[in-house]
């Protein structure tokens, strides 16, 4: 690609409709400084000098997919109480539609707080439930975001797995049929509980350790031969286009027919948290946009490392990105 190609593909992206299905979770963050250790057990004390909330999980892949420029909508089951208030509030103000995010008195709103002392995470206290989606929360979803979905006719979904109950495996296979049937594009980025329920999808974008687990391999030998028979082990399971799977610090590696490892490249890493939702919007919305399997390792690949220069979950900046781009993708 030539700097006018990725001017052009960075300009497309404003044009792009995305729905992100999944589990989404309020990211609350209570940053100070360490003064002294507490004289009741042998742990520090926080003295705490500011409070933040931030849309985590599947709430942040809609909200990178908003830094980019898309048009978005986000559809989940979240608890009928205040921290599902703060949610939705925080993802009208970004700009996502909340259309199709459905409140349950049958499940509190996934919340994690994270205590971080100067730029070092302390502890983390998650308040969740994990159970699937009980049926009288599941049908009413499904219609909900079917009927959507024959109506706008979005460019891609996007499955955001966190393995918190509303990607249970009928909603898997009934929303990513109704994708297919109507010529929607598909991407995943899944967990180990629903990891091969995906069958039929356009990109499969799991992580190293969620495909040791998936498929219950060591996998040792990172190449590109180890990673070419993995997608085919992928394809006989899921029947699906393309394999992209994250690498670490090692990179990313994708197949749809051809393949290759791209090396991640060198920054000063100061916090991975929210990366692979940085890496499943940016890669969804560029495959969207030219499939080209190549094209979407490539960028999503450098986005995924400049967020990590951050503290915290924090979305993708476009034009931080569309810089690096030129930059990378030109020199290579």
């Amino acid at each position: 690609m030539n700097k006018d190609d990725i001017e052009r593909l960075f300009d497309d992206m404003q044009h792009l409709h995305v729905v992100v299905v999944g589990d989404v979770m309020l990211d609350t963050y209570r940053w100070g400084i360490i003064e002294r250790m507490s004289p009741e057990a042998p742990v520090p004390v926080v003295s705490v000098k500011n409070k933040d909330a931030r849309l985590g999980g599947a709430a942040n892949v809609a909200l990178n997919c908003k830094a980019l420029g898309a048009k978005v909508t986000l559809a989940s089951v979240i608890g009928n109480d205040t921290e599902g208030l703060e949610l939705l509030q925080l993802a009208a103000e970004a700009g996502i539609n909340t259309s199709l995010i459905m409140q349950s008195k049958y499940r509190p709103t996934t919340t994690k707080m994270r205590i971080i002392a100067g730029d070092k995470h302390v502890v983390r206290l998650d308040e969740e439930v994990c159970d699937d989606l009980l049926i009288e929360e599941e049908h009413p979803f499904i219609d909900m975001v079917m009927r959507f979905l024959q109506i706008e006719k979005p460019d891609v979904v996007i499955f955001e797995d966190y393995n918190k109950g509303v990607l249970k495996e009928n909603v898997i296979h009934r929303l990513v049929a109704h994708c297919g049937e109507i010529g929607i594009i598909t991407t995943v980025d899944p967990k180990y509980k629903n990891f091969l329920a995906y069958k039929g999808v356009t990109v499969f974008k799991p992580n190293l350790k969620e495909v040791r687990e998936g498929l219950d391999l060591n996998l040792d030998d990172l190449n590109t031969e180890s990673l070419n028979s993995v997608h085919i082990a992928l394809k006989t399971e899921l029947n699906h286009q393309v394999t992209f799977i994250t690498l670490s610090e090692k990179g990313v590696y994708f197949n749809n027919g051809s393949s290759a490892i791209i090396p991640s490249h060198v920054r000063d890493i100061k916090d991975v948290s929210g990366a692979g939702d940085t890496v499943i919007a940016t890669a969804s919305i560029v495959y969207a946009l030219t499939k080209n399997a190549a094209v979407m390792a490539a960028v999503s690949n450098i986005a995924g490392g400049l967020v990590c220069e951050h503290v915290g979950v924090v979305p993708i900046d476009k034009q931080e990105l569309l810089a690096e781009c030129e930059r990378i993708i030109k020199e290579t």
